[in-house]
């Protein structure tokens, strides 16, 4: 089973150096700017719905014609580009060399000793001998498929466990407050509420947002840009859900 079945890729930044806002002069791409033309405003727009707080610094052709390659800023450090094509009406994350294809990414990995767990709400028991930490957002549908999962998870085997981790996204309004009431309250209850759409209880008024940044920054510092995002005990991260077996076999270092 591919080790990302059920993960849907919604856009991944590309790191590359960048350049100012000027189309390229070269005589067959002149030849497509003649005819299609894209401003600032316009891939402005596009790219707000894409990366919230991201800045436009340049637009050109893309290497492949027919596309255009906005690049972006999100801040941070972070600079990538989204490719959209030239009827306007289609967004491509990125663009994959074919000698790349059918070849397995190396897996990252971070240091799990630096992903302090105060902050986590453990989801099965405590005395488990295999914990996974997992970055997860209230809102966010695949976290809601994924935590379904972990659930089942825990209800077969005593021996895992996860430390969820809250990472509100920014796309995600709402988000915030519920994962302040949900650290504050450190409640999986709560948080199954969340996923099953119920209403969550506004902060109590001594219930401060600075678990929630906290979370927030450390995921930031990890480059954990997207949820759910999980990290195996010897450090190899997973971005994305899997099925219950194939999830297993991730935790246990067969996949």
């Amino acid at each position: 089973m591919k080790r990302y079945t059920g993960i849907i890729v919604m856009v991944v930044l590309i790191l590359m150096p960048i350049s100012s806002f000027a189309f390229p002069t070269k005589k067959g791409d002149k030849a497509c700017t003649d005819c299609h033309k894209l401003d600032k405003k316009e891939a402005e727009a596009i790219a707000k719905k894409v990366v919230p707080n991201g800045a436009v610094t340049d637009i050109k052709v893309s290497p492949i014609k027919g596309l255009w390659q906005i690049d972006i800023d999100a801040g941070e450090g972070k600079r990538g580009s989204i490719f959209l094509d030239f009827s306007k009406k289609f967004v491509i994350g990125q663009l994959v060399p074919v000698e790349s294809l059918g070849k397995q990414p190396p897996a990252r990995k971070v240091d799990v000793s630096k992903i302090p767990l105060d902050d986590a709400i453990l989801l099965g028991p405590a005395t488990a001998t295999k914990k996974v930490i997992v970055f997860t957002d209230p809102d966010c549908p695949y976290c809601r498929q994924l935590h379904e999962i972990m659930k089942q998870v825990v209800a077969k085997h005593s021996d895992v466990s996860f430390a969820l981790i809250m990472n509100p996204l920014p796309m995600h309004k709402d988000s915030p407050k519920k994962a302040q009431t949900i650290l504050c309250t450190k409640s999986v209850a709560i948080l199954d509420d969340a996923f099953s759409g119920k209403a969550v209880p506004e902060p109590a008024a001594n219930c401060t947002a600075a678990a929630v940044e906290r979370s927030t920054a450390l995921a930031r510092s990890l480059e954990f840009n997207g949820t759910p995002t999980l990290v195996r005990d010897d450090g190899t991260v997973l971005s994305g859900f899997l099925p219950e077996e194939s999830l297993l076999m991730w935790i246990d270092k067969k996949q």
